[in-house]
């Protein structure tokens, strides 16, 4: 097993889910629901089962295409959801404080 690589998905995955609408989802069902550890349980299995589909619709994908191109698309995807954030969360700030 490559350490390294599971270390380096766990720590991605873990920062990249903090305060997202997934995590505030739980938070919200943790508050009116009576049993946590099927919010936990349900919460984690659907993460688990997101990250599964990714991995799997990752490794087809590499199949299909070379390595460099889905990196390619990947941090264009990336990028692109970036500047959609800072373009127009900058502009609905200014629509909201009108």
């Amino acid at each position: 097993m490559d350490w390294h690589l599971l270390g380096l998905s766990f720590a991605t995955v873990f920062l990249s889910e903090l305060g997202d609408k997934s995590q505030l989802a739980a938070i919200a069902l943790s508050g009116s629901g009576k049993s946590l550890r099927a919010i936990f349980l349900g919460a984690s299995a659907a993460l688990l089962l997101a990250s599964f589909l990714g991995v799997i619709l990752g490794e087809g994908a590499s199949q299909l295409l070379p390595t460099e191109w889905v990196k390619t698309i990947a941090a264009i995807g990336f990028a692109g959801i970036a500047i959609k954030l800072l373009w127009f969360g900058e502009q609905e700030a200014e629509s909201e404080q009108t």
